[in-house]
C-alpha cells in the first residue's frame, strides 16, 4: 500500500497557555500545596512542562472540611440552580477547548486529534448532560426524593484526565454531592486547569476542591472515608490499587466504586465486514496508544478469515503516523511514561519469550521521549502473559476461534470484564453473544464509542458500579 507523505502539520503550544507554576484548590481559592514541588513532564520529549506544588496530609484535611462545610448549602440548594452551575463549567469547557486540547496532549502524550475531537468535547458534554438531570432526580427511578451521598473523594488515573474528572465530578455536583479530587501525579494540568473554569462559574467554596499529588495523597483520601470524613470513594486505576481500598474500606460506611482493568476480546465472524473491522480493531487497540481500560487488545478471529484479517491489519498498520502528539496528522503519540513504558517492553518481550511471533510496521521513532512502535502478537495461546495480563499499550494479541461457542469461551477466560466488541452482520448473533460475554459494555460493529448518556463499567476484577447515563447517578444518592 502506498503511503502519502503530509507536511508536519504542528498544533501551537503557546495555545496551552501553560503557566510556570500550579496550585492545589481548596476552598474556592487556589494556594501552594504543603508537599514537594513537582515537575510535569512531556512525555514526547522529556522536556519539563510546569512546577506543580503537591498536596500535603494538612491539605487532604483542609479539602475534606471545606467539602464537608460546604455541603450543606449546596445539598439543599435546588436542582435547578445546581444544574445552571454545571452548564456554566460545560460552556467554560468549550470556550477553552483548544487550550484544554492541547494542554492534555502536552501532558499526557496522546494525539491533539483524541484530545481535540474526543476527550475535551465529551468532557463538556458530561456536565451538559447532568445538568439536565440535576432537577429531575426524582424521576430517575431511585425514588421519588433520593438524597445525595455527602462529600465524595475520587481518585483518577493519567489516561483521560480531563475526560475522567468530568465524568466523576458532574453526576457528583448534579446530586447534591461535594468533592475531593485528586488527578494522577503523571497529569495533573488539565485538572487544574478545570478549577480555573471552577472557579470562574462562581460555584460556592469548598464544593470542589482538587490536590495534585501521588500515592500518598490517594491513600490519605481513602483513610478520611474509613475514617467518616468522606462518605463515597469513586477510583479509577490498577486492579491491583481497586483491591487495596477495598480491603481498607471494608466493614466501614464509606460507599464505594471502582472503575479498573481491563483484557478485551474483540470477536471477528466470517461474515464480518473485514475493512470495516480493520478500523474497529485499530481503533481499539491503538487509540490514545492502547492506554485505555477497554482497550481492545485481544482479536478473536474466526479461523476461515484470519490469514486475510491480519493481512489487512498489517497493511493498515503500516499507514499509522506515530510521532510528535501537536501534529494533526499523528495517529500514534508517546506513552505516558517511563515507567509504564517499562512495562509495556517487558510484556511484549514475555510473548515472544513464550513463543508467539511479533510483527510491527516499519517506524521511525523519536530520539527522545517515551515510544513505542504498534505490536501484533499472532500465534498467541490463551496461557501467554499477553494474553491474560493488562498491558495498557498497543499491543495486540490474536486468537483463533471457529465456533461462537469457543469464541464466548476464550473471551470470558480472563479475570477482567469490563468491555468486549463483536463484528458480524446477523443481529440475532450479535444479541446471543452479548447476553453471554461477561463484559459490562459490548459495542457491536464498533470499538470505543462514548457517550454521556450511556452507563459504563465492568464485571469481576474490572470492578463495580457503574458512570455515565442514568445509571451513573446511582453512585452519588443515598438509596
Amino acid at each position: 500500500m502506498n503511503r502519502f507523505e503530509y507536511a508536519p502539520a504542528p498544533e501551537s503550544r503557546d495555545i496551552a497557555r501553560l503557566k510556570p507554576s500550579y496550585q492545589i484548590f481548596v476552598d474556592g481559592r487556589f494556594r501552594d500545596g504543603t508537599g514537594e514541588a513537582i515537575k510535569t513532564i512531556n512525555p514526547a520529549d522529556e522536556s519539563p512542562l510546569a512546577e506543580v506544588a503537591e498536596a500535603g496530609p494538612s491539605d487532604v484535611e483542609d479539602a475534606v472540611r471545606a467539602a464537608r462545610r460546604a455541603f450543606g448549602a449546596w445539598s439543599t440548594l435546588p436542582g435547578r440552580e445546581r444544574g445552571k452551575y454545571l452548564f456554566r463549567i460545560a460552556r467554560g469547557i468549550q470556550e477553552r477547548a483548544r487550550e484544554l486540547a492541547v494542554l492534555e496532549s502536552l501532558d499526557n502524550g496522546k494525539p491533539i486529534r483524541e484530545s481535540r475531537d474526543v476527550d475535551v468535547p465529551t468532557a463538556a458534554a458530561h456536565f451538559f448532560y447532568y445538568a439536565g438531570w440535576a432537577d429531575k432526580l426524582g424521576y430517575a427511578g431511585f425514588g421519588p426524593n433520593p438524597r445525595p451521598v455527602g462529600a465524595a473523594g475520587q481518585i483518577i488515573p493519567w489516561n483521560f484526565p480531563l475526560l475522567m474528572a468530568a465524568w466523576k465530578i458532574a453526576p457528583a455536583l448534579a446530586c447534591g454531592n461535594t468533592v475531593v479530587l485528586k488527578p494522577a501525579e503523571t497529569t495533573p494540568l488539565t485538572a487544574l486547569v478545570l478549577a480555573e473554569i471552577i472557579a470562574e462559574a462562581d460555584l460556592p467554596p469548598g464544593v470542589v476542591n482538587v490536590l495534585a499529588g501521588g500515592p500518598a495523597i490517594g491513600e490519605a483520601i481513602v483513610e478520611q472515608a474509613a475514617t467518616g470524613a468522606i462518605d463515597k470513594i469513586a477510583f479509577t486505576g490498577s486492579t491491583d490499587v481497586g483491591k487495596i481500598i477495598q480491603r481498607r474500606l471494608a466493614g466501614t460506611s464509606a460507599r464505594l466504586s471502582l472503575e479498573l482493568g481491563g483484557k478485551a476480546a474483540n470477536i471477528v465472524f466470517d461474515d464480518a465486514p473485514l475493512d470495516q473491522a480493520v478500523e474497529g480493531i485499530v481503533n481499539g487497540i491503538f487509540f490514545n496508544q492502547g492506554q485505555v481500560c477497554c482497550a481492545g487488545s485481544r482479536l478473536l478471529v474466526q479461523e476461515s478469515v484470519a490469514d486475510e484479517l491480519v493481512a489487512s491489519l498489517q497493511r493498515r498498520l503500516g499507514t499509522l503516523r506515530v510521532g510528535d502528539p501537536l501534529d494533526k496528522n499523528t495517529d500514534v503519540g508517546a506513552i505516558n511514561s517511563a515507567a509504564q513504558l517499562a512495562k509495556i517492553r517487558e510484556l511484549a518481550d514475555a510473548g515472544v519469550a513464550e513463543g508467539a511471533t511479533r510483527w510491527s510496521p516499519p517506524c521511525d521513532l523519536p530520539e527522545r521521549g517515551y515510544w513505542f512502535v504498534p505490536t501484533v502478537f499472532t500465534d498467541v495461546s490463551q496461557a501467554h502473559r499477553i494474553a491474560q495480563e493488562e498491558i495498557f499499550g498497543p499491543v495486540l494479541s490474536v486468537l483463533t476461534f471457529r465456533t461462537p461457542d469457543e469464541a464466548i469461551a476464550k473471551a470470558n477466560n480472563t479475570p477482567y470484564g469490563l468491555s468486549a466488541g463483536v463484528w458480524t452482520e446477523k443481529g440475532s448473533r450479535i444479541l446471543s453473544m452479548a447476553s453471554r460475554l461477561r463484559a459490562g459494555v459490548v459495542w457491536a460493529n464498533t470499538f470505543n464509542r462514548f457517550d454521556p448518556t450511556s452507563p459504563f463499567g465492568g464485571y469481576k476484577e474490572s470492578g463495580f458500579g457503574r458512570e455515565g447515563g442514568r445509571h451513573g447517578l446511582e453512585a452519588y444518592l443515598d438509596v
